[in-house]
């Protein structure tokens, strides 16, 4: 990290984690435990936005679509979103939670930046600046009596570019804050840049085309460039007290809407923050320490009616080359100070749930950038959005305790807008990254109060340590053990290692990592396979690529020691092609063991359709072949395995699938076969044709949590009593939701 200031300065730490972490760090996620108060958040649908699109306006189905902030409509039953790649403000019929419908949308001149609703009026503000030093735009007011046929009524001129919205709770004020955002590539984004934000109170009283507006200067009040704020977020209390965060500026306002005045105003502060990762080295390694970050908050949310919940993203770097974003979320009081920080908390919690994004370790970690404060019934929730983690964390709170984690809730990519309709017991969360040739969309998903119990994560690691996992790509059982299942990431992060997880929790507890050496130094492998020998030591296999990565098979000793590394024969790697080893299993033991491996694709000269098993024997270092038949492509798709598993010395468990994802995925399946009778042979003779059967197709399984389904169902385990694991590879949150997907499909052999 650059800096020039004694005051930001990342200093590497071997702190005590345990140490260091505040007693809000206790988990409930950990652990299914609850009582008969307790009540949990479900996801019941995930709506992909680009549903809403009008092939017959002359949109495409890969058109680049969002989902950025949201508002209810009076009853709840439509969600109102702003669209901002299509200029649009989209809605959706949610009066069927398990089933929400497209309906349509509202065509704007400008780029829509957020909406609330106010009863009958639908508020959106939309951006048409020309260029950073012309900054315009409008507030436009649209009636919605009938929700999903709105009005348009009347634009209000903002004199700037709006960004967020905020509606009082007594509905007599608006309030928009006019960010005017600077041009990140005029002078390295350095602040200041003019003209000026400030703040637009509309006072909502009577018929729509009397509302009064007033504009409220908020220069002079920040420490940094007080000439040049840039209001991000707004949030209104009972009092008509509007909190207002000057996110570059790392600042908050108070604004009396009534008398049209700031009445009160501190720095965000910046917070110390410890046993994170700072260096984005493809290794999650959280022993680093930041001194005072600047917490630069994004959204804020009033909690009750003294509390100021920050989520502080960060989005400043300042002229010394000091970045800002603590992470974490805060809550201040109404005089300025803090009543709580989170520090590196909520980022430990996500790093145990897998879903940790350290290709952001140098820049602001998990971003959280949404926050929102809503009672379902009596329950009083914090929910803050973390923007990298592709997550939100659910807090309940107290009067007089810390803030306590009561769930985690997956999402897909980049959550932006959290939106609560409590009548309902619904939390709806948009989503805005959209990428229809990567596979991924841009979504809102819905969440229903009232379930006994959480249903995610479904794989964490210990509560007591921080152990960073992700990626999951293999794993085995035990041999012995039914509790234990041992599973390797694959190469999206250095350092490759092995986990022992325990399985006989809910959530599964990833309990220990074990770093694997050769000659004393950590290797670098592709691992895609891992199976246990009866000696207890493993095989491995890391998936090579063409001109710069053997296919490899590995002897590991149980301590994560490189014994042994296998190549395949000289005229088998000539036909290599970028895709090779995916999965391992080892039966027999000493003289008659084989080693079995699963290769993802078909190779140079295979017929098409078929892929290769490899047999391989230590005892004689000979490698043998037989073909697998893959299920039938559709049209711009692949399938291949991702996975083989030892069912007894003759029967074979493999995981088949496509590379689809959401609702495009067809293939997720567990197939079996056996290679009684069946005589491998070696390269250059013909394979014979290994015969298949169905066992499971995993794919309603992953539907069941109402989310975006994965493409890479990666992993199967079986252990000595019979139950079949089976895992999903979540990409280490790079351009992928982060979801973990790890079910117990009970016995099937």
């Amino acid at each position: 990290m650059k800096s020039n200031s004694k005051k930001s300065v990342v200093i590497v730490m071997l702190a005590s984690t345990i140490a260091l972490l505040p007693a809000v760090a206790c988990s409930s996620h950990q652990s299914h435990k609850h009582t008969k108060s307790q009540e949990y958040f479900t996801r019941v649908a995930t709506f992909p936005v680009y549903e809403n699109l009008s092939m017959s306006q002359g949109d495409q189905l890969d058109d680049e679509t969002s989902a950025e902030i949201s508002a209810a409509s009076q009853d709840g039953m439509v969600v109102y979103y702003s669209n901002s790649p299509k200029e649009r403000v989209g809605m959706v019929d949610i009066s069927d939670i398990s089933s929400p419908e497209p309906a349509g949308f509202i065509q704007l001149d400008g780029e829509p930046t957020s909406v609330a609703v106010n009863g009958k009026f639908l508020l959106v503000a939309v951006n048409t600046s020309p260029s950073f030093t012309e900054p315009s735009g409008k507030l436009s007011v649209y009636s919605i009596e009938d929700p999903k046929a709105p009005v348009w009524v009347k634009d209000f001129d903002v004199e700037g570019q709006p960004d967020a919205i905020a509606v009082s709770p007594d509905g007599r004020y608006a309030a928009i804050a006019i960010e005017n955002e600077r041009d990140e590539d005029l002078n390295d984004g350095v602040l200041p840049q003019f003209p000026a934000g400030h703040l637009i109170s509309l006072k909502m009283k009577g018929d729509v085309h009397r509302w009064k507006r007033q504009k409220i200067a908020l220069t002079g009040y920040a420490d940094i460039a007080p000439a040049d704020p840039e209001p991000e977020y707004v949030t209104i209390n009972r009092s008509n007290i509007a909190a207002v965060s000057l996110q570059e500026n790392n600042h908050i306002v108070l604004v009396n809407l009534r008398k049209g005045k700031v009445i009160k105003d501190f720095s965000a502060g910046a917070p110390d923050l410890f046993d994170i990762d700072a260096i984005e080295d493809d290794v999650i390694n959280p022993v680093d320490m930041i001194a005072d970050r600047r917490r630069e908050p994004d959204a804020i949310a009033w909690v009750g009616n003294h509390w100021i919940a920050s989520a502080n993203e960060g989005d400043y770097e300042d002229e010394n080359g000091v970045e800002g974003g603590s992470r974490g979320f805060t809550l201040f009081k109404r005089n300025g100070k803090v009543k709580y920080e989170s520090g590196a908390s909520f980022e430990h919690h996500v790093l145990r749930a897998g879903h940790y994004p350290e290709n952001r370790s140098e820049n602001k970690g998990i971003e959280p950038e949404a926050v929102l404060f809503e009672k379902f019934g009596r329950n009083p929730f914090l929910f803050v959005g973390s923007e990298r983690g592709n997550i939100v964390g659910v807090y309940t709170l107290h009067p007089k305790k810390a803030p306590r984690l009561h769930q985690l809730l997956p999402t897909t990519i980049g959550p932006e807008g959290v939106l609560a309709i409590p009548e309902r017991n619904l939390l709806v969360v948009s989503s805005e990254v959209d990428d229809a040739n990567e596979g991924f969309r841009s979504t809102i998903g819905l969440y229903q109060f009232g379930a006994s119990e959480p249903n995610y994560p479904q794989i964490v690691s210990d509560a007591q340590r921080l152990i960073p996992w992700g990626a999951l790509s293999g794993m085995v059982a035990d041999r012995l053990d039914n509790k234990t299942v041992y599973l390797v990431p694959d190469s999206y992060y250095k350092q490759s290692r092995f986990f022992t997880a325990d399985v006989s929790q809910t959530p599964a507890v990833i309990k220990s990592a074990t770093v694997l050496t050769k000659d004393g130094e950590p290797v670098d492998y592709d691992l895609e396979g891992i199976a246990q020998r009866a000696d207890g030591s493993f095989w491995m296999v890391s998936e090579g690529k063409k001109g710069t990565r053997p296919n490899l098979l590995i002897l590991v000793s149980k301590g994560g020691e490189v014994l042994q590394e296998v190549l395949l024969p000289e005229n088998v790697i000539s036909k290599q092609k970028n895709n090779g080893f995916e999965g391992v299993a080892v039966v027999g033991s000493d003289a008659n063991e084989y080693v079995v491996v699963a290769f993802q694709r078909e190779w140079s000269d295979d017929p098409a359709g078929f892929t290769r098993i490899g047999f391989y024997s230590p005892a004689t270092e000979q490698w043998t072949f037989a073909y697998y038949p893959l299920d039938t492509a559709q049209p711009d798709t692949w399938i291949g395995l991702s996975e083989i598993s030892a069912i007894d010395d003759q029967r074979f468990v493999v995981v088949e699938r496509d590379n689809q994802q959401g609702p495009s995925a067809q293939v997720k399946r567990l197939y079996q076969f056996s290679i009684a009778g069946v005589v491998p042979v070696a390269e250059g003779q013909s394979f014979p044709i290994l015969s298949k059967t169905l066992v499971k197709d995993v794919l309603p399984d992953l539907q069941s949590t109402n989310g975006w389904v994965v493409d890479k169902l990666e992993g199967v385990a079986i252990t000595p009593s019979g139950n079949v694991f089976v895992s999903t590879d979540n990409d280490g949150v790079d351009d992928a939701a982060g979801e973990t997907r790890f079910i117990n499909l009970g016995k099937l052999f």
